[in-house]
């Protein structure tokens, strides 16, 4: 298992292999991600070799999901650790697209998914899921996977592309993992890179906070009430800044009031700042099933 596992920086090259994988009738799976790889990214790998013959693990810091005060210059990258990484992996192949490539000279496409993207990231980063739809099209038509993973820390970004997915008739069988955490509850993440120590120490809270909300709403406190609570305890806490903590129909993102045995399945969702860094989190908030 300890080989490096082949690394490809070309459409072409990525055509090449997919060619030859489905032609020798291989199942292909493909792991998106901005590389910083970690133990949630790794997570991912893992359940796709378990269920794949091939997999793609892309490694593409995507200009298109970023901010103009967005940290796209500063994010972290790290391709000759990442590869290191991958190298337990035999059956993973690396693919590194230029952007430059990606997005040739002219390119004014972009995929936008009404509805889904209204709220929360969405509200607050309006080109965000804009970006993301429009790579992760792009990569499910490069790479013709028969599953694609993702991690369900990014819930509604998981919904997106599903609902993508199923509008463009691409097929692909859409995959959520579960959160894969640090020992203390932090959700692994590239950017927790910029915590400090003193920040680090408190990062965990957003986790904890969001599963007592999570209790408060299923004990029969209104969902607004719940959420009021948790972003004072957030500030209470040491976070700088609560972008939201919001109750949501699991399915839909549709608000709820209350959750009782006859709600949908709901998920509590919370964003929120330690210094310059920005954490996001979410947990379940069923009180059935």
């Amino acid at each position: 298992m300890g080989s490096s596992p082949g690394s490809i920086y070309t459409l072409t090259e990525l055509r090449e292999n997919v060619v030859t994988w489905r032609a020798n009738g291989e199942q292909i799976g493909l792991v998106p991600t901005m590389g910083a790889l970690h133990d949630g990214h790794l997570s991912l790998v893992q359940r796709a070799i378990s269920e794949c013959d091939r997999v793609v693990v892309t490694i593409f810091v995507n200009p298109k999901q970023f901010g103009p005060t967005e940290d796209l210059e500063t994010y972290p990258r790290d391709n000759k650790s990442d590869l290191q990484k991958l190298a337990a992996f035999d059956t993973a192949l690396a693919y590194i697209p230029d952007a430059t490539k990606m997005y040739g000279p002219g390119f004014s496409t972009r995929v936008e998914v009404d509805g889904l993207t209204e709220h929360l990231c969405g509200k607050l980063r309006p080109n965000f899921f804009s970006g993301v739809a429009t790579i992760v099209t792009k990569l499910l038509i490069q790479s013709l996977p028969d599953r694609a993973y993702f991690g369900d820390k990014d819930f509604q970004q998981l919904l997106v592309i599903r609902r993508l997915a199923t509008d463009l008739d691409i097929s692909v069988d859409i995959i959520g993992c579960p959160v894969i955490r640090e020992p203390d509850g932090l959700a692994f993440s590239s950017r927790n890179a910029y915590l400090s120590t003193r920040d680090r120490i408190t990062a965990p809270a957003l986790f904890k906070i969001l599963q007592q909300t999570a209790e408060r709403a299923k004990a029969g406190e209104p969902c607004r009430a719940a959420e009021a609570w948790a972003k004072n305890e957030l500030i209470q806490r040491g976070f700088t800044k609560v972008e939201y903590v919001d109750i949501r129909r699991e399915e839909t993102l549709e608000s709820l009031d209350m959750i009782n045995e006859r709600s949908p399945r709901a998920r509590v969702f919370g964003a929120a700042y330690l210094g310059t860094t920005r954490l996001i989190d979410n947990v379940t908030a069923t009180s059935h099933g």
